[in-house]
């Protein structure tokens, strides 16, 4: 396929096919735009594939202990036969193989060269988008082009909705491998949907299937035109598949073009209402993709949406290409995950990218992906907390099951928002307590609804939704918490802090602040709008019953929540009875230089230790930064430091940027390498299941929190940036209340651009020195060691 090549810290490149990565290349080259997720398979397919796309909302729980995103009808599915042989790796030798996805504009393309058994060489390219100016159309353009050979051609293209999710794995003995062709056999299988029409509406291929329990359609409409006519036209219909076949006259050294648009329509999408059929939506979206132009006119639209996107949130480490692709590759992930027109809809653990953790939504959306979308993209931030929103009635129904009032948002949630966190390990022999004891997401939630007001002033948003996600919220904490046995103070038992290896635990110092900070500023909102928006608060009070009090009470359990023991040297106790735990050293480290597990010790019986899988007082202190001074940081970073095994992809990020902060920089280039290599390098071996998307989002906060020192201060940017020895210096951009920020480091400057309207001015801090910005005025600070 003829593209221009671009600069390599674009370009994610794959060169050769080797079906031991094959997996791992799909997760890759997912191509996406936040509606819909297809990860990067052949279009042919092969033996050993793990293809998917996976449309964001649809979830479905037919015969599965916990619901699943389903794997949705492939709209790809095309195959090229020279003279009855079918063109692909497993049928034909492959002679040169190249794939590269430009992070520019989300196009993956691809060139492949297969030699059949006769010694035919036939060159197959194509070019694969899905749109982000109309999020309804995908498209593939595919070129054959017979290299020594005049044979027939036939081309298979349609839609196949026989799909199904990776269901249980049996257990085999520990270390068993499998071949890369046959490795998904051996999983159990699951399936979601069953076929509820079936046509060739007069060019247009239609498949339309529907969730088994949750009922929910998804419609496909495919059309194919091809410059020069194919010699005859056929149409085969089978059960959950139509495919159209195409016979051409394959010339020695001319390429035949195939161009598919597909449009793809849901029951679940927002305004679709009743009045149109889904199949009417769907021909209605293709025929405006073809009578806008066809396939060229797509892909320059949703290019020109993508250099739209970039202006707003690009970054790069000046003069490594290396590190440039890498922060390029977590953005073009993070973008692709994220739907602004869908308020009802978040994004999962594994994005849209693969079934890893079934689709669910844990605490890393709040607390990893939103800062990146607040701060670059605050319309993609809006639609996330909407979400919330939108499964408040699900958290409601949570926190009734466990006796307590008000909301009580699930660890992992879905479409409903209640609790789908699974409660045993696959193999049955180890218990899940997150589900019941990691309740800090409720907290979390609200964390995220205060950051995002505070960086765009959307008070319109507070008023809408977000105060009434705070005040029920807080009704749960007011009723989760037990008096102390003197009476004198209010506890949190039988918690789960962000470091999952310890469960059961009483007064976890993240728990229990955070959610001492969420009552305090649910107050502090609902006093706001006492005093200056009466009518706002009567609107929300009437529609949750909220009774004259209740207000009193979140303030009384604020002050009286326990707090964290603190030691001579600073240090806070993670949890009671954290420091009279087994104080286990590590001594090993892997080959990326991280921990390993000590000898003896795995994810499940490390209770009785000091060990941490991930920070928990350190994230803290990175969440609330005004509340603890230097010393106490440094304290406890070094303390914990010691004693963490970063046996999550989130922990490295914020051990980098605290680390950073409290001037132990040593591991803050690897942890930043860790973060942003953890799928480019698959260096935890499980990115065939899907993106780390939470890492994504850590690996741009190390740039921007890290490097570049960015931490909010009483409602105020402040930046205090470090660069390490060998950098030449960073660029990132930045949305401040309405406007954009370009923020420049080097090694002898801070360089800070306001943009917007002219004469807008914000007040900034560059090394605690007060700094005004005026836009369009550029300004340059000198930068300090």
């Amino acid at each position: 396929m003829a593209k221009e090549s671009g600069p390599a810290d674009w370009l994610v490149e794959e060169s050769g096919f080797a079906p031991e990565r094959a997996n791992f290349f799909e997760t890759l080259f997912t191509v996406g735009n936040g509606r819909l997720g297809t990860r990067g398979s052949l279009e042919e397919g092969h033996l050993g594939q793990l293809s998917g796309t996976f449309v964001n909302g649809v979830y479905d729980r037919h015969d599965v202990p916990v619901i699943d995103l389903v794997n949705a009808p492939d709209w790809l599915d095309t195959a090229v036969f020279v003279d009855g042989v079918r063109l692909d790796v497993d049928t034909c030798q492959v002679v040169d193989h190249h794939r590269v996805l430009d992070l520019r504009d989300g196009l993956l393309t691809r060139a492949t060269v297969f030699e059949d058994g006769q010694g035919r060489r036939t060159r197959v390219a194509t070019l694969r988008c899905a749109s982000m100016a109309d999020r309804r159309v995908c498209a593939l353009r595919v070129e054959i082009t017979p290299e020594n050979h005049s044979s027939p051609i036939t081309v298979e293209s349609g839609i196949d909705g026989d799909r199904r999710n990776l269901e249980r794995l049996p257990l085999y003995p520990d270390g068993t491998a499998f071949a890369p062709r046959t490795r998904w056999e051996k999983w159990a299988r699951a399936k979601h949907l069953y076929e509820v029409a079936r046509s060739d509406d007069g060019g247009a291929l239609y498949l339309e299937m529907r969730t088994i329990d949750s009922g929910v359609s998804v419609g496909c409409a495919a059309a194919t035109t091809f410059p020069e006519p194919p010699e005859s036209r056929a149409v085969r219909q089978r059960s959950e598949r139509v495919t159209e076949v195409t016979e051409h006259a394959g010339v020695a050294g001319r390429t035949l073009r195939m161009d598919k648009l597909v449009a793809v329509c849901t029951s679940r999408d927002p305004g679709a209402g009743t009045a149109d059929p889904l199949r009417a939506r769907c021909r209605a979206a293709l025929d405006e993709a073809r009578a806008a132009g066809g396939l060229d006119a797509v892909v320059a639209a949703s290019r020109a949406e993508w250099e739209r996107l970039w202006q707003d949130c690009d970054c790069e480490v000046i003069g490594d290409p290396g590190y440039t692709l890498a922060l390029r590759f977590a953005l073009y992930h993070l973008l692709i995950a994220a739907n602004p027109d869908d308020p009802t809809v978040s994004i999962g653990a594994k994005s849209l990218s693969g079934e890893g953790y079934r689709g669910h939504v844990f605490w890393d959306t709040e607390i990893f992906l939103l800062p990146f979308f607040i701060l670059t993209r605050p319309d993609a931030a809006r639609a996330l907390l909407g979400y919330r929103h939108h499964t408040l009635d699900g958290a409601r129904a949570n926190s009734r099951e466990y006796g307590t009032g008000g909301a009580r948002y699930a660890w992992e949630s879905a479409d409903t928002g209640r609790e789908e966190c699974p409660m045993f390990t696959a193999d049955g022999a180890n218990r899940f307590w997150t589900r019941e004891e990691e309740i800090h997401v409720s907290a979390d939630v609200a964390y995220g609804i205060f950051r995002y007001v505070e960086a765009t002033g959307d008070t319109a948003f507070l008023h809408d939704t977000g105060a009434e996600i705070l005040f029920e919220t807080s009704r749960f904490w007011v009723d989760r918490v037990e008096p102390t046995p003197d009476g004198s103070e209010y506890g949190l038992r039988q918690v789960m802090g962000p470091d999952e290896f310890h469960s059961h635990i009483d007064n976890n110092a993240f728990t229990n602040r955070l959610a001492q900070w969420h009552l305090t500023q649910a107050v502090r909102v609902h006093d706001e709008l006492r005093d200056a928006h009466p009518e706002v608060l009567a609107r929300v009070a009437a529609r949750i019953g909220l009774a004259a009090g209740e207000r009193d009470r979140w303030l009384e359990v604020a002050d009286a929540l326990v707090g964290a023991p603190q030691r001579a040297d600073g240090v806070i106790e993670q949890f009671t009875g954290y420091f009279e735990r087994d104080d286990v050293p590590i001594t090993e480290w892997d080959e990326n230089n991280m921990p390993k597990y000590p000898k003896g010790y795995h994810h499940f019986n490390c209770e009785t230790t000091k060990l941490l899988k991930q920070p928990d007082v350190v994230m803290l202190m990175y969440l609330l930064p005004d509340e603890f001074d230097a010393a106490t940081k440094k304290a406890n970073f070094d303390y914990y430091e010691a004693r963490t095994l970063h046996k999550s992809s989130l922990s490295p990020s914020i051990h980098a940027i605290i680390g950073i902060e409290v001037g132990d920089t040593r591991r803050a280039v690897q942890y930043f390498e860790r973060s942003a290599l953890v799928d480019l390098a698959d260096n935890q071996g499980n990115t065939a299941e899907g993106m780390h998307i939470a890492s994504a989002a850590g690996t741009w906060q190390i740039l921007v929190s890290g490097f570049g020192g960015l931490r909010i201060l009483g409602g105020r940017m402040t930046f205090a940036p470090w660069l390490p020895e060998d950098w030449a210096g960073i660029r990132f951009r930045l949305r401040w209340r309405g406007r954009p920020l370009r923020v420049e480091v080097d090694r002898g400057h801070v360089e800070l651009r306001l943009g917007g309207p002219p004469g807008g001015t914000e007040d900034v801090l560059v090394y605690g020195e007060p700094v005004r910005l005026t836009a369009g005025e550029p300004v340059r600070v000198a930068r300090q060691p």
